[in-house]
């Protein structure tokens, strides 16, 4: 499977809000022992959610697989308001491992609701992120995915709308997404800084860096991990052939038949073990960082697990 030079993506794997949600279901194992029930997965890649399963963690779906009054972890892609109101009336112990920039777009949301606006939130459908920002005002607010969508947009005042916008997408996806939102709603009014957050752009440069001078993306996450997803596309529309592999038994060696520069990154979610684990076999006689920019964030723990 030996390829001569890959070229390693940096910024690449977790993310400071990632760090956060998984040290807290960790730190609660450790203090509390198993179960310790989360709601969804904590992040989207199949290796974590594994590894704290084995430890006494359980996923459920929905609450009412929680018994009444145990503790459970809301994951870092937030809940709606009706599950937080769920949860307080069944006096479950919620720790809350929400980012805290999903958190921002939350109060966002309640804000341009409260002033009247129709809110349009730029997302996937059914998405757990997109799911609880809905919910924080589901009867001022509508889902957009495409220019499509946008011309199809009825609002009541077309000089009171909003937006907002998931934090893990595509920035040049999302910008012509918005540039039809702007040119049908010229009041439009959105927050004073980017809801795409600062690891899903920095990702998405490291692949257009790696992308530009490989043969080959691949790019290290789970299926279900929008951030993932997204680096995958932007290389591939770059021009550059890129796949998307849970780990390394996911690598195909047809792929690198020819192939003498692979770029390599990992999603948001995914270990940075499992990256290591590719780089060795990959067995590249050349292995170079190309570092775009430098993350320095951190986020504090809720109380319930600082100590």
């Amino acid at each position: 499977m030996a390829v001569p030079v890959v070229l390693l993506a940096s910024p690449r794997s977790f993310c400071a809000g990632v760090e956060r949600a998984v040290d807290i279901v960790d730190r609660l194992l450790d203090q509390r022992g198993g179960p310790i029930h989360v709601r969804k997965q904590i992040v989207h890649n199949t290796h974590v959610v594994a590894e704290l399963e084995a430890r006494g963690a359980v996923f459920v779906d929905e609450l009412d697989a929680v018994p009444d009054g145990a503790t459970v972890v809301f994951s870092a892609h937030g809940v709606s308001p009706a599950v937080r109101e769920e949860a307080e009336r069944r006096a479950l112990d919620v720790v809350d491992a929400t980012c805290p920039l999903v958190t921002k777009v939350h109060a966002e949301a309640r804000r341009y609701a409260a002033r009247g606006d129709t809110v349009v939130l730029i997302g996937h459908a059914g998405h757990e992120e997109v799911e609880g920002t809905l919910g924080e005002a589901p009867d001022r607010m509508v889902l957009v995915e495409t220019i499509a969508d946008v011309a199809a947009l009825e609002v009541p005042d077309p000089a009171r709308v909003s937006y907002l916008t998931q934090t893990t997408l595509a920035v040049d996806e999302t910008a012509e997404v918005l540039d039809a939102l702007r040119s049908r709603f010229p009041a439009l009014r959105g927050p004073s800084s980017a809801d795409i957050c600062y690891a899903t752009t920095n990702r998405q440069d490291a692949v257009r860096e790696v992308a530009r001078d490989a043969d080959l993306v691949l790019v290290v996450g789970s299926a279900n991990s929008s951030n993932s997803v997204r680096l995958v596309e932007l290389a591939r529309r770059g021009g550059v052939p890129a796949h998307l592999v849970d780990d390394v038994s996911d690598i195909d060696p047809a792929w690198l038949e020819g192939v003498r520069v692979v770029g390599l990154s990992a999603g948001a979610s995914a270990p940075p073990r499992l990256v290591d684990e590719v780089v060795e076999a990959l067995g590249a006689r050349d292995v170079e960082v190309r570092e775009t920019t430098s993350e320095t964030i951190r986020f504090t723990l809720p109380a319930a697990v600082r100590r």
